[in-house]
Formats: structure tokens, C-alpha cells, sequence
């Protein structure tokens, strides 16, 4: 990439540290949506041995970018966020790629177009992974910041993901004993 175009791509991306995301941190302040994915990516990274078969890089390059269009949109909760937001986005998304340098732009549509269609075991992951962090990072938040639907969606949040990544199960469960440990401490 040429360092004008690179200049103008981290431009764009710098957007993910400003955007907001629903998510408190346990210090008190709301998440950006890069500080989300980097924890992603650290997620994805810290699971490469668990998952042997699967084309780890391609994961952590899916984890890297899958928020990548909040940064025309911004982040919109998941019980918010309906199928127009969604279309709106990758619309959007789709649109700004094309602006890219070829092999840039080649490379980060079909990442993002296997993604969006969730048909690999890649994508499986990513998806499940995605969504046990926004659930851990709610659990490490103050319970102050959970609105009452969370009370409840903290203990669901995902399972449809996980239910195509069997070796995260047990992952959830202890995550899901988390929560409710925490509603029942209230704390």
C-alpha cells in the first residue's frame, strides 16, 4: 500500500477508537470498538491450539476486521441493531473497500464476504468468540451498567454462535456461571 493510501486506510480506521460501543470497561468508561476487537484478536490468538484444524490466521484477520464497518456506522447494541442496520453497514463497508489498493481490497472482501456469509469454521469461531467476549467484558463492567434485558441476555447471548463451535461450550458455560453469579452478588 502506498503510504497516502495507508495514511487515508489508518485515518479510517482510527474511527473504531473513537465509536463507542454499548459495553462498559471495568474501570468505569464505555468500550471502544477497538478496544473490542483488540481483545478479540487476543482471544482468537490465546485458542490457536485449540483449534488445529482451522486456519488460525484467516481468524484472527476476520477478528481484526469484523467491526470494521462501525467505523462509518458506529456500533448499534445487537438487540438494537436490526437487518436494514446491518445491510446499511456492509453496504457501506462493501462501498469504502473498493477504494483500496487491489490487493488489499481483494483480500479484505473475501475475508469479510466469508464472514458475512457463515459458512466456514472460521467463521463459525469468529462469530462465537465475538459475542463470549461482549458477555465477558459486560461481566467485568460494574452491574450498574447493565440495562434489565441484560439480566437476562447474559445468560443467552451467543448461544446460537456457540452451538457451531462444540469446543466452546464449556468455555460458555463457565462464562454463563459468571453471570449469574454476578446478578446474584449484584456487583
Amino acid at each position: 500500500m502506498e503510504f497516502k493510501e495507508l495514511l487515508k486506510f489508518l485515518s479510517f480506521t482510527e474511527k473504531l477508537k473513537c465509536n463507542t460501543r454499548h459495553s462498559w470497561t471495568s474501570d468505569g468508561r464505555r468500550e471502544s470498538v477497538a478496544e473490542h476487537t483488540y481483545r478479540l484478536c487476543v482471544f482468537s490468538w490465546a485458542l490457536k491450539e485449540n483449534f488445529p484444524d482451522l486456519d488460525m490466521q484467516k481468524v484472527l484477520l476476520m477478528c481484526l476486521f469484523h467491526d470494521l464497518g462501525e467505523a462509518i456506522t458506529g456500533d448499534i447494541p445487537s438487540f438494537e441493531k436490526t437487518k436494514e442496520d446491518k445491510e446499511k453497514e456492509s453496504r457501506l463497508l462493501f462501498a469504502y473497500i473498493e477504494s483500496l489498493p487491489e490487493s488489499q481490497r481483494e483480500e479484505l472482501k473475501s475475508l469479510l464476504e466469508e464472514l458475512e456469509e457463515d459458512e466456514s469454521k472460521e467463521a463459525h469461531l469468529v462469530h462465537a468468540l465475538d459475542k463470549m467476549e461482549a458477555v465477558i467484558q459486560h461481566n467485568e463492567a460494574s452491574i450498574d451498567t447493565w440495562l434489565p434485558l441484560e439480566y437476562d441476555l447474559q445468560l443467552t447471548y451467543g448461544d446460537e454462535q456457540i452451538a457451531k463451535v462444540e469446543e466452546l461450550q464449556g468455555l460458555r458455560d463457565l462464562i454463563r456461571e459468571a453471570s449469574k453469579e454476578k446478578i446474584k452478588n449484584k456487583k
